[in-house]
């Protein structure tokens, strides 16, 4: 059985360092390595060419303007979804604050669908 560094005292961590930390990164799995992979999954690559867009058309992100993010994600609709993603909104979290923005209704529903759509 594996000692962590949690369960020792620090003098004995401080002599033995390497070997807590060879302990801990032997444990470590990523959970995104077990997760299901359907349709609407991307791989990294894909996801790389919308950053890449988005980058490029917003001069490495230093002119991030309404035009220029749609010049991206007419290139490269994926686009759409890195921005969302760097923005850090879930589908049900953009159309909440798109309908707020916007004074417009936008449902969960039609945002889901338009995500799903893109990432297909």
């Amino acid at each position: 059985m594996i000692t962590f560094p949690f369960e020792v005292p620090y003098d004995d961590l401080e002599v033995n360092v390497d070997d807590y930390v060879s302990a801990v990164f032997s444990c470590l799995e990523s959970e995104f390595l077990v997760l299901p992979k359907g349709s609407g999954f991307i791989e990294y690559a894909v996801f790389e060419a919308g950053y890449e867009a988005l980058k490029k058309s917003t001069r490495q992100f230093s002119a991030v303007t309404p035009e220029n993010l749609q010049a991206a994600t007419l290139e490269v609709p994926i686009a759409l979804i890195v921005l969302r993603t760097i923005l850090g909104f879930t589908p049900p979290e953009w159309a909440y604050v798109a309908t707020q923005r916007t004074g417009l209704e936008i449902t969960q529903g039609f945002i889901r669908n338009l995500d799903r759509r893109v990432r297909l």
